[in-house]
């Protein structure tokens, strides 16, 4: 599938850089919890750090977490500490 913007798109993401519509798309897909953050840095073509880096800089934070993920990991740990 080949992605063709609006020409009004450029005004808007020229001072991003060259790839700022991938970076933009990725970030948008992690956000609405559709990739996970290593696929979407992947499809930036950005390191962890960086992509890590931009979600900061553009979004204010960097990683986003579902509550059930969190529940998840809050009652493994309670299993891996013999609590109920």
């Amino acid at each position: 599938m080949r992605l063709y913007l609006k020409p009004e798109f450029d005004e808007v993401l020229g001072p991003f850089g060259d790839e700022a519509a991938s970076f933009f798309l990725a970030a948008s897909l992690y956000h609405a919890h559709r990739i996970s953050f290593s696929a979407a840095a992947a499809l930036a073509d950005l390191s962890f750090e960086a992509f890590l880096y931009r979600l900061q800089e553009h979004f204010g934070d960097g990683f986003r977490l579902a509550d059930e993920s969190v529940w998840e990991d809050l009652a493994t740990v309670d299993s891996l500490m013999g609590q109920p």
